[in-house]
């Protein structure tokens, strides 16, 4: 029990203090827009940066945990996050800003991968160990605006929501020295691969591995425009204020939280991949529901829903294909990352067609992605239950 508390603590813990992390990039933003005297061509690549550093972490990571070991790996990369969010806090030039968004984004995706990978390696296939650790980045994501405005509201400045990430960020790369891993060096590392490999085929002569993979590609550029581009879409609408439209995508991560609370529930009695594509029936739903109308109490009902039903998707996904990527470090970095592209390219297009048809219709292009996503859980379940007839 002991061991299990220094394996999994570290991780729920650096996903608490990643998700405020995340978030906070988003609101420190507009004061970074008028403290360096910067256009929004600029701010948006920040913005791009931290994505790309994201999924370069995919790219760095395998090589790194079959040198050093997945430990090692951890604690340096991780320590990217508290030293680049520190320089950002100096305000340095712009070049040194966007390079310190990029390593933050390496930082950013290393946490991800670790966490994913030893939580799935030693939950046993159970999605619930999962879902309960990116409800924790959830819980760290609802609360960073709130702490932000609260400094600012008592005149403490951006900076001071800065230094409490930083400092969490500190903990956790600590946290990450002390867990206890059971594949820390290279030689062990090498031996659980080897081992598995005898065991099963490798993850990239599935065909779940891409199918999954493309079901999160559409999830995570969903997921990423609901949070980037519907206070925009909202307010263009013209039936809200700004603050209701900010509040309301707020709501989307308090949905979040109990949708992993109910899916850690149900993962242990419901097959997993029956929850995935229930999910997505009720995802693509919301979305029809929320952009076909312009009624204020079914978009907030839309919305509310939406969130409580993207919640399980991702953990429950990436527990689907465990047993495919358990012990591969290059298996699990290849399937966030392409979840990642989806994440990167999917709000840039949106972006692109916003500036040529205007928000509201370039919205409507994510329909694609719910549908899409409905596909592929539907095609997953049929090849899982073909395998296993």
């Amino acid at each position: 029990m002991k061991s299990k508390f220094r394996l999994f603590f570290p991780c729920y813990f650096s996903f608490f203090v990643n998700g405020a992390m995340v978030l906070l990039v988003g609101a420190i933003l507009p004061y970074l827009i008028d403290e360096a005297g910067i256009n929004y061509s600029v701010a948006g690549g920040f913005l791009s940066a931290f994505a790309v550093g994201n999924l370069l972490a995919s790219f760095v990571n395998p090589p790194m945990a079959l040198k050093f070991g997945r430990k090692a790996t951890i604690v340096i990369f991780s320590a990217l996050i508290p030293s680049m969010l520190l320089v950002i806090t100096m305000l340095p030039p712009v070049p040194v800003i966007y390079a310190a968004f990029v390593l933050i984004g390496i930082g950013r995706g290393s946490v991800s991968i670790i966490n994913n990978a030893v939580v799935n390696d030693n939950s046993n296939g159970k999605p619930a160990a999962l879902n309960l650790l990116h409800m924790t980045f959830a819980a760290g994501a609802f609360i960073a605006p709130f702490i932000t405005s609260l400094y600012t509201g008592f005149g403490l400045g951006w900076r001071a929501a800065a230094y409490t990430v930083i400092i969490g960020s500190a903990v956790s790369v600590v946290l990450y020295a002390w867990m206890k891993i059971d594949y820390n060096w290279p030689r062990e590392s090498k031996n659980s691969d080897v081992k598995i490999q005898t065991q099963q085929k490798p993850f990239y002569r599935s065909g779940i591995f891409y199918i999954m993979g493309a079901l999160l590609f559409l999830y995570l550029g969903l997921e990423n425009c609901v949070n980037g581009w519907f206070v925009t879409y909202f307010k263009g609408m013209d039936i809200m204020s700004s603050t209701y439209a900010t509040n309301l995508v707020s709501v989307t991560w308090v949905m979040v939280m109990l949708g992993r609370l109910l899916t850690a529930k149900l993962s242990s009695k419901v097959d997993k991949n029956k929850l995935i594509f229930s999910y997505c029936i009720a995802t693509t739903v919301f979305f029809i529901m929320l952009t076909a109308t312009h009624s204020l109490p079914v978009i907030t009902a839309a919305i509310a829903g939406l969130g409580f039903f993207f919640a399980g998707i991702y953990p429950t996904t990436v527990s689907s294909v465990g047993v495919i990527l358990k012990g591969s470090t290059t298996g699990m970095s290849l399937f966030l990352a392409i979840a990642a592209l989806g994440g990167i390219v999917t709000p840039q297009v949106v972006g692109v067609l916003a500036d040529k048809i205007g928000i509201t219709a370039a919205i409507l292009v994510l329909a694609v992605n719910a549908v899409g996503m409905l596909v592929m859980s539907g095609l997953n379940l049929f090849v899982q239950k073909k395998k296993n007839s």
